[in-house]
């Protein structure tokens, strides 16, 4: 996913929730700066970070394997 797109589906995510970025960042243990840039697309953040935003909103992070392009 690129990486406009995931901050965007946070932002939409947090806004429904009516969450503020920072009682998103406290919540998930994640700095503001890193929570802002990450919903600019500014930033890859690790799976750990991803997760922690992630649990506090409500969703997951998932792969599927899927036929490969030849």
């Amino acid at each position: 996913m690129h990486l406009e797109k995931l901050g965007n589906l946070l932002k939409r995510r947090r806004e429904v929730l009516n969450i503020t970025q920072r009682d998103l960042a406290e919540l998930s243990n994640v700095g503001l700066r890193t929570l802002k840039a990450l919903e600019n697309g500014e930033t890859n953040p690790t799976l750990n970070t991803l997760n922690k935003i992630l649990e506090v909103l409500g969703m997951e992070f998932s792969i599927a394997v899927r036929k490969p392009k030849l």
